[in-house]
């Protein structure tokens, strides 16, 4: 029962949390996409970065407990990858330029954006399940290839 519903639910709690702090302390929302762009290629204002240290110490607390994560339960992560490396970087790419085509990615519009009851939000997650759902029954029914 503790990995089919406890440790679900408490990390879905604790994205729920963290997106509820970010949002209650800074004024924004924590869509990841949009952190690390501005961590990347941050705004200036009056010759000061725009939220550069927040994004910053946001991002390098999702690094950080990636490693502790790895060390309690390294069974958590894969040691092989279902797919070629080709694959994996053309399906990377795409997430990538679909983030930029949607003005965020899954986190920003399916977790903040719909508990804002944003319609933006709203459709794009939409469009990402429907996306999904397709692409999984492309390949595993018309293209014989395991998901």
């Amino acid at each position: 029962m503790m990995d089919t519903v406890i440790l679900p639910l408490t990390g879905g709690v604790l994205i729920g949390l963290a997106s509820a702090m970010v949002m209650i302390w800074n004024g924004r929302i924590a869509g990841i996409s949009g952190i690390v762009e501005g961590v990347i290629s941050p705004r200036f204002a009056d010759d000061k970065p725009v939220d550069f240290m927040w994004k910053t110490w946001f991002l390098v607390g999702l690094i950080v407990m990636g490693g502790i994560l790895l060390i309690v339960r390294p069974e958590s992560f894969p040691t092989t990858m279902p797919r070629s490396t080709v694959a994996i970087a053309i399906a990377g790419l795409l997430v990538g330029f679909g983030t930029r085509l949607g003005s965020g990615c899954t986190s920003g519009h399916g977790v903040c954006g719909m508990s804002r009851f944003s319609t933006r939000s709203i459709v794009a997650t939409l469009t990402f399940m429907a996306t999904g759902g397709i692409t999984v029954a492309v390949i595993r029914h018309l293209l014989g290839g395991s998901v």
